[in-house]
């Protein structure tokens, strides 16, 4: 095998197939990068098992070939090179001879037939989204998830395709997170569970705008992301999620509106004497006259601030994680968010009025009688 690649084109492959590159493993070829060298394309692959991402690398084949390379070091040698033309060979002992320049290095590789092939996929049950709307997906829930592996479930993210309308929703046990999008073409009836680190690494890969397609596969054990010349596959977690469209049914008997920055404000000038550990609550006092009063106290000393509101419906008071509202409310784009409660011991709901977002955080149970 024999190529030739500028350095920033190798470098730029090497950091989206490295996010499948398993850290803690028994097994060393997964610690390894895949180079495959066919007649026109170069292909670079890593697969940890339950996530595996291929992509192409822009460059020149002088030698067809196939090997596989640690890759911790290949990386530390490509990051270190003059940023120059880059050539890649491997001997019939498998060793690769890395050149840039002056430079050479010469490490061991193993041979790409022990390499685990990325599962084949069946591209029949499939939808198409823009990389910006994926990543915006991502973003707006995947706080959302649990890090307990204990329930699985909590770990990963529902996809649900029905009709033309696609619903990704997350959940850890205190809140829940929901964004509807509305597809271009009807999809197939699809309902998988998507591991959460998937998410979280694709993420970071995905750099396309409202004008660059993914094309998103379903299987029963996997998902495949296909976009520009990168394929993203992954196991998706067995079990039934729960069904979070019967909790909207609940009704609300107030309901108010706020300007974002300035709600998000208040609560973060609040966590500053609220410890995580102490798990103290943020107090919403929510009365006729155009204003929420909110009230934060303990050990470290207190808060008292007011944040102007637009209110329909019953006086209540209520208390809350502030963290957790402000998780939901830090990825909302909107200028103004709407807060939907019932009573001080039902969750929250945070809407548009289109429901393309909704956020439903449970209250902590508060004595009223103090405030």
């Amino acid at each position: 095998m024999k190529i030739k690649c500028r350095k920033q084109e190798l470098m730029n492959s090497l950091n989206i197939v490295s996010k499948a590159v398993s850290s803690k493993t028994s097994m060393p070829i997964l610690e390894c990068i895949l180079i495959e060298v066919y007649e026109s394309s170069i292909r670079l692959t890593a697969n940890n098992l339950e996530l595996g991402i291929e992509t192409g690398l822009e460059g020149e084949v002088i030698e067809m070939g196939r090997i596989a390379l640690e890759s911790k070091i290949f990386m530390d040698i490509v990051r270190k090179l003059p940023d120059s033309e880059v050539f890649i060979e491997t001997t019939p002992d498998y060793k690769a001879i890395i050149r840039c320049e002056k430079t050479k290095f010469v490490i061991a590789a193993k041979s790409g037939e022990d390499f685990t092939d990325l599962p084949q996929i069946e591209r029949e049950k499939n939808i198409t989204i823009s990389q910006f709307t994926l990543r915006e997906l991502i973003r707006q829930t995947i706080f959302c998830i649990s890090d307990n592996e204990n329930n699985r479930m909590m770990t990963g993210e529902l996809f649900e395709v029905k009709g033309n309308r696609l619903q990704v929703s997350a959940l850890d046990g205190f809140r829940i997170a929901m964004r509807n999008i509305e597809l271009k073409k009807e999809g197939p009836d699809v309902r998988v569970i998507v591991p959460g680190k998937t998410l979280t690494e694709l993420s970071k890969i995905i750099s396309g705008g409202v004008d660059d397609e993914v094309v998103i596969y379903f299987t029963r054990q996997h998902i495949l992301f296909e976009y520009d010349d990168t394929l993203v596959v992954s196991r998706l977690i067995d079990g039934d999620f729960f069904d979070v469209n019967k909790m909207m049914s609940v009704n609300h008997n107030t309901k108010i509106t706020c300007n974002n920055k300035e709600y998000l404000d208040c609560l973060d000038r609040a966590t500053l004497v609220i410890k995580e550990s102490d798990k103290k609550p943020i107090v919403m006092i929510i009365k006729d006259g155009g204003v929420m009063y909110i009230k934060a106290d303990s050990m470290l000393g207190s808060l008292n601030e007011e944040v102007e509101i637009e209110k329909e419906g019953d006086d209540l008071i209520i208390g809350f994680n502030p963290r957790f509202i402000m998780d939901c409310i830090r990825v909302i784009d909107d200028e103004n968010i709407k807060l939907y409660m019932k009573d001080g011991r039902s969750p929250a709901f945070i809407k548009d009025d289109n429901e393309t977002y909704i956020y439903i955080v449970s209250p902590i149970n508060i004595n009223t009688d103090a405030y």
